[in-house]
């Protein structure tokens, strides 16, 4: 059994393929990096959204261009994404070998590039257009409509068995990986015309070798020089970006974690406040109810009482409401509260 699968995790050395578990994990890298940035954003926006709301409502848009700078820098000095250059793989033709110092070729670069930041952009528009449509048509009154309504509704029926097929092809690419029959794990690397393969080691050393870009030469003409200050300032936010992903990419998956939907429970449990302890009763049972009644703050017997919600303490009314009101905590368990937490207790008698 052992030898049968030992082609699942190692590599084929005659054409220095990648593993199917390090291919999946560089594509789940980027996959995970997106909803840990939104939830920092809807933190950011939801605190101060006089700021930061701009940020939550075009974060699809800032996102595609900080992920399109990053993998334009990436591809071109690298000739592999960030996260495949981050499991030291890199991108070459599917007939051809490329020193990855030297990047992709500029068919290759420009599919590549589409596919990795612009395609994932449009799919995500296109998936909210179509759940906001939905939502409109569940509560839109059914008129008579024209061809191109009638097209676009159809568009609409299409659109998962779409998506079925699409994922259907990825797995079945997969699937032939495995079993080394293709030579890409994923569709979106055959249209790029693009297979991965290990970063060599005269790869490793060209790449730490290789200029940043060209130098600034006094004979330029002003545009060039122009050119040159922009291609400046995009290459140094791409390696602040690269360099900000690279150190925080482990703390990004484990926010993503944390706030996923799945771990919710296991959270809950370890954030919620303890069960406060029951009072303490004396064993006379008549001074036990005597002591019952007393309010704890005021030491004298309760009028209008009033629970704590977050501790569960009776006190009354105007001595809790002041005490929490000042102190924002409960003054037996030292537990937050707040005037929220007050809850008004009848009794049959009143």
């Amino acid at each position: 059994m052992a030898e049968r699968g030992v082609h699942l995790t190692t590599a084929f050395t005659a054409e220095d393929r990648p593993s199917i578990f390090e291919v999946l994990a560089q594509g789940s890298l980027m996959s995970a990096v997106k909803p840990a940035l939104q939830h920092a954003v809807k933190i950011l926006a939801t605190s101060n959204p006089a700021h930061y709301g701009v940020l939550w409502r075009r974060f699809d848009e800032i996102y595609a261009i900080l992920d399109l700078l990053l993998q334009h820098h990436f591809l071109s000095r690298t000739s592999a994404s960030f996260s495949e250059n981050f499991y030291g793989l890199k991108r070459v033709g599917t007939d051809s070998t490329h020193p990855a110092h030297l990047g992709l070729l500029r068919r290759p670069h420009w599919r590549s590039l589409f596919l990795l930041a612009l395609l994932p952009y449009l799919h995500t528009k296109l998936e909210k257009i179509l759940a906001r449509q939905r939502d409109e048509d569940d509560f839109s009154i059914r008129l008579p409509q024209s061809l191109m309504q009638k097209l676009y509704r159809a568009f609409l029926a299409a659109y998962p068995f779409v998506c079925m097929a699409w994922d259907g092809w990825i797995f079945c690419q997969q699937l032939l990986y495995v079993f080394g029959k293709v030579r890409t794990h994923s569709p979106l690397l055959w249209l790029a015309g693009v297979k991965l393969s290990y970063l060599t080691a005269d790869d490793i050393r060209n790449l730490g070798l290789k200029p940043t870009g060209p130098t600034l030469n006094p004979s330029q003409s002003i545009g060039e020089k122009f050119q040159h200050l922009v291609s400046t300032m995009v290459g140094g936010v791409a390696v602040s970006l690269s360099t900000s992903l690279s150190i925080g990419v482990f703390f990004l998956q484990f926010l993503e974690w944390w706030h996923s939907s799945d771990n919710q429970s296991t959270v809950k449990s370890l954030t919620s406040l303890p069960i406060p302890p029951p009072p303490i009763h004396l064993h006379n049972q008549e001074t036990s109810l005597t002591h019952i009644k007393v309010c704890p703050l005021c030491r004298k017997v309760r009028t209008n009482d009033t629970a704590l919600a977050t501790s569960g303490y009776v006190f009354c009314y105007k001595c809790i409401y002041v005490y929490v009101k000042a102190n924002h905590r409960c003054p037996l368990t030292g537990y937050p509260s707040a005037l929220q937490h007050l809850i008004k207790i009848y009794t049959p008698e009143g």
